[in-house]
C-alpha cells in the first residue's frame, strides 16, 4: 500500500518541503509539498534525483578496505579498529598534527555529522584541520565575527519585503539561494518586481538571476570591491546615510568615512568597468528606496578581496539605515539558536608552510597539499575526509591529487569511491538521506523567515548499515581505548536538537514532540530586528572598523592597478547550475542528462580575436596548469571572461561512479591557483585567475 512521507531536500540551502511516496522499499514518486509553509510545494530538478541517490547500486553501504588495487568489503569493527589503530600509531610517532581533517560541504546538509563530528575528531587534537569553507563563505563569517561578535551573526536579505535587491556575485536561480535560505526565489523576485521594486544584479556573466532582474550590471572579475567602495564612498559624500537603531550602536564610522574618502565613482570607474555616473546613480536609487539591501554571495567571496567586499556590504546595508530593518539585512531568531554558542576565533595559529592563518581551528584549504608534500616536523602524513571531494573543489586539483599519493594513511567517510576517496585505504559508508532523520542546524540560521522542522527516515536504516554519527561514535570509542581515554558519554543527534529546542527562543512551546506532529514544518514568523540584542562584541556595539580591515583597504589601494586584465589577458569565473550541486550530483543520469552544460563560455568577440570558432575544442591555461574543453561563444559573457562550471572533471583512474564518468567535463580547479588567496583570511580565489585559451 502506498504511503506518502513528508520532509524537507537536504541536497542544497533551500530546504524544499517533499511529498515521497514510497511503496515497500520503492519510490514512486517525489513531488513538491503543497503544505510545506516554506517552500509552498517549490521543487527543483535535484530533489527528484534523491530516487537514484537511494537506488544507485555503486553508493557503498558497508566498510571497504583497499587491498592492493581492489576494494574489499569489511566490519564496521574491524574497520573502527583499523582506522583507529593506523591514526594513534602515526600521532604515536610523528605528532599530533601528522594527522590531518577535511569536512566537505554535504557535513552541514547532515546533522549526524554536525552534532557528533567532534566525538571523532576532536580527540585528534590537531591543528591540520580543513574544510569547504575556505573555498566559500569564509569571509562573511569573518566580517560577523568582528563587526557583531558571532561568525554565525549574518545579516540575510528580507527578500519578501523589500523594495531595493542590490545582488553582487550570486546566483539563486541556479543556486536556490546561499546563505539566504530562499526557496522558490523566482516567485520572490516576481513578487519583487509586482509591488514596485527592483532587483539589480552585478555579475560578469548575464546570470540566470540576471535574466530575470530590473538591470543587469557586466563587472570586471574580482574588482567588486571598487564597485562597493565607490558606492558607499558616494554615499557619505552626497551625504545619503540615514540614520537608524543599529547606526546609534556602532563605534568606528568616522574611520572608514576618512579610509573611504579617495575611492570616488570617477576613480574606481576605470577598474570595475562600470561607468561613474551609473555608480553614483545606484548608490542614490539604493539611498531613496524605502527599503533597500545589498547581498554578495559566492562571487564576491572568492576572489582576491573576498573579506574587504563583504565587509563593504555591511557597512552600506549599515550607512543607508538598513541593516536590522525589515526589508533590509536582518539576522534570524531559529528555533535551534547557535549564536549561544561559542563566537569563533581568528588567527589563533599558522600554517606551518605559508604561514596562513586559521579560522575557528581550520587552516584554509589552499595550504592542504604544501602541507602533505612539504617534509618536516607536522608534515601530514595522514588524512581524514568526510563528504567531501577536495581533488575537485579546493585549488590546483591537480597537484593535492598527487599529494594524497603519498600518504601513510587515509581514510574517508562518503557514499562514493570518487576523485578524491580513491586515495584512501578505508571507506566509511553512512547510511543514505532517505535512511536517517535530520534538522537543518546551519540552513534554518540563514533562512529568510525563521522556519523549523523535523525529517524523519523515509526508509528504515538497512541491517548492518550506521549513521553517520554512529560512525564518528564507533570511532571515538576505539581511538579513546586505544589511547588510553575515558570514551565521553554521549546521546543520538534528536535528543541533543530537542534540548536545544526546549532551550530556545521558543522553548515554552516548541520541542520535539511538537515537531514530529507537523511534518510540514512550522512557520515562526518573518524575520524582525534583533541584532543590537544579540551583539557579542566586546563593546557590546557594531564594530565597523576593524585593523586588519582598515589595512586590508591599504592593500587594495597599492593593488588596484593590477586587478584589471593586461591587453589580451583572459579572466576565468565559476558557474552554477539548478541540476548540480558541487562534484556531488553527477552519478545520476537525469541530473546530466540534455545539452552538455561543462563547456567553457566565452563572448563572440574573444574567439573572433584568437581565430577560434563555436564548438571547438581549446586549451585553457593558467599557471598551475590547462585543460582541453569545448567552447560556448555567448554574449551571456562579458568580454575579456571565461566561464567554467567547478565540480566536474570525473575522468581519474580507480572512481567508481560510471554516469559522472560518462559525463566527466573538465575541473575549473585544475586552473585555479593556491596561490592566489585573499590575504586576510587565506580564503581561496577562485575568480579572476589569469588565464590563456588557444586552439587544441
Amino acid at each position: 500500500m502506498p504511503v506518502t512521507h513528508f520532509r524537507a531536500c537536504h541536497l542544497c540551502e533551500a530546504i524544499c518541503g517533499l511529498a515521497i511516496e514510497t511503496e515497500g522499499n520503492r519510490i514512486l514518486s517525489i513531488k513538491g509539498d503543497a503544505q510545506d509553509t516554506f517552500s509552498r510545494g517549490h521543487i527543483c530538478p535535484k530533489a527528484i534525483a534523491l530516487q537514484d541517490i537511494q537506488d544507485d547500486p555503486q553508493r557503498l553501504r558497508m566498510p571497504v578496505k583497499r587491498v592492493g588495487d581492489r576494494w574489499e568489503q569489511i566490519g564496521w569493527e574491524e574497520a573502527f579498529e583499523l582506522v583507529a589503530g593506523r591514526l594513534a600509531a602515526i600521532q604515536t610517532a610523528h605528532g599530533r598534527n601528522a594527522v590531518g581533517v577535511y569536512m566537505g560541504n554535504p557535513n552541514v546538509h547532515n546533522y549526524g555529522s554536525m552534532t557528533h563530528g567532534n566525538y571523532f575528531l576532536g580527540q585528534l587534537r590537531t591543528r591540520q584541520r580543513y574544510s569547504a569553507t575556505s573555498v566559500d563563505q569564509l569571509p562573511h563569517h569573518l566580517v560577523s565575527l568582528w563587526m557583531y561578535g558571532h561568525m554565525l551573526a549574518i545579516p540575510i536579505p528580507d527578500i519578501d519585503h523589500t523594495d531595493f535587491f542590490l545582488m553582487l556575485g550570486a546566483n539563486p536561480m541556479a543556486s536556490n539561494g546561499s546563505i539566504m535560505t530562499v526557496p522558490d526565489v523566482g516567485k520572490r523576485i516576481k513578487a519583487l518586481k509586482a509591488r514596485g521594486g527592483k532587483l539589480v544584479v552585478v555579475d560578469p556573466r548575464r546570470s540566470e538571476t540576471a535574466e530575470q532582474a530590473s538591470e543587469h550590471l557586466f563587472i570586471q572579475p574580482g574588482t567588486d570591491a571598487a564597485l562597493l567602495l565607490a558606492l558607499l564612498n558616494t554615499l557619505f559624500d552626497e551625504e545619503l546615510v540615514r540614520n537608524s537603531p543599529a547606526l546609534e550602536a556602532t563605534i568606528g564610522l568616522e574611520e572608514v568615512k576618512s579610509a573611504v574618502a579617495s575611492f570616488s565613482a570617477e576613480s574606481m570607474a576605470k577598474h570595475c568597468g562600470i561607468d561613474a555616473e551609473k555608480i553614483r546613480q545606484l548608490a542614490r536609487d539604493f539611498a531613496g528606496a524605502e527599503r533597500a539591501v545589498c547581498y554578495g554571495r559566492m562571487g564576491v567571496s572568492v576572489q582576491r578581496y573576498g573579506t574587504l567586499c563583504q565587509w563593504l556590504i555591511q557597512i552600506i546595508n549599515l550607512v543607508t539605515g538598513n541593516l536590522d530593518q525589515p526589508g533590509g539585512a536582518l539576522c534570524t531568531e531559529p528555533a535551534f539558536d547557535v549564536i549561544g554558542g561559542k563566537p569563533g576565533h581568528f588567527d589563533q595559529w599558522r600554517s606551518r608552510v605559508s604561514n596562513l592563518p586559521e579560522f575557528n581551528g581550520e587552516l584554509p584549504v589552499a595550504a592542504l597539499a604544501e602541507e602533505i608534500l612539504t617534509p618536516g616536523e607536522g608534515q601530514i602524513r595522514a588524512l581524514f575526509t568526510s563528504a567531501g571531494n577536495p581533488v575537485l573543489s579546493t585549488p590546483n586539483g591537480r597537484q593535492l591529487d598527487r599529494a594524497l599519493e603519498g600518504l601513510e594513511f587515509m581514510v574517508s567517510v562518503d557514499l562514493y569511491i570518487n576523485e578524491t576517496t580513491r586515495h584512501a585505504d578505508v571507506i566509511l559508508p553512512p547510511t543514505s538521506s532517505l535512511e536517517h532523520d535530520h534538522y537543518d542546524i546551519t540552513f534554518n540560521t540563514f533562512a529568510i523567515r525563521n522556519v523549523t522542522r523535523i525529517n524523519q527516515p523515509v526508509f528504515a536504516k538497512p541491517e548492518g548499515t550506521l549513521h553517520d554519527w554512529e560512525i564518528f561514535v564507533g570511532l571515538g570509542q576505539v581511538f579513546s581505548r586505544i589511547t588510553g581515554q575515558e570514551p565521553r558519554l554521549t546521546m543520538p543527534p534528536a535528543k541533543m536538537i530537542d534540548a536545544g529546542l526546549r532551550a530556545g527562543p521558543y522553548g515554552d512551546r516548541l520541542n520535539m514532540d511538537v515537531l514530529e506532529q507537523n511534518p510540514h514544518g512550522i512557520d515562526l514568523g518573518p524575520l524582525k530586528p534583533n541584532l543590537l540584542s544579540r551583539l557579542r562584541t566586546e563593546s557590546k556595539q557594531i564594530e565597523c572598523a576593524p585593523p586588519l580591515i582598515l589595512q586590508d583597504l591599504q592593500r587594495f589601494a597599492a593593488d588596484i592597478d593590477q586587478l584589471r586584465p593586461r591587453d589580451g589577458e583572459l579572466r576565468l569565473i565559476g558557474r552554477r547550475h539548478v541540476r548540480s550541486n558541487n562534484s556531488w550530483m553527477h552519478n545520476y543520469q537525469r541530473l546530466v542528462k540534455g545539452k552538455p552544460r561543462n563547456q567553457l563560455m566565452m563572448h563572440p568577440d574573444d574567439l573572433a580575436r584568437r581565430g577560434l570558432v563555436d564548438g571547438q575544442e581549446v586549451v585553457v591555461r593558467s599557471r598551475v596548469g590547462e585543460v582541453t574543453v569545448a567552447v560556448t561563444a555567448t554574449d551571456e559573457m562579458l568580454s575579456g571572461v571565461v566561464s567554467l562550471p567547478h565540480g566536474w572533471g570525473h575522468n581519474r583512474p580507480g572512481t567508481e561512479q560510471d554516469t559522472a564518468t560518462r559525463n566527466a567535463g573538465v575541473s575549473a580547479n585544475d586552473l585555479t591557483d593556491e596561490r592566489f588567496l585573499d590575504p586576510v583570511t587565506g580564503n581561496a580565489a577562485l575568480n579572476g585567475v589569469s588565464v590563456e585559451v588557444v586552439a587544441a
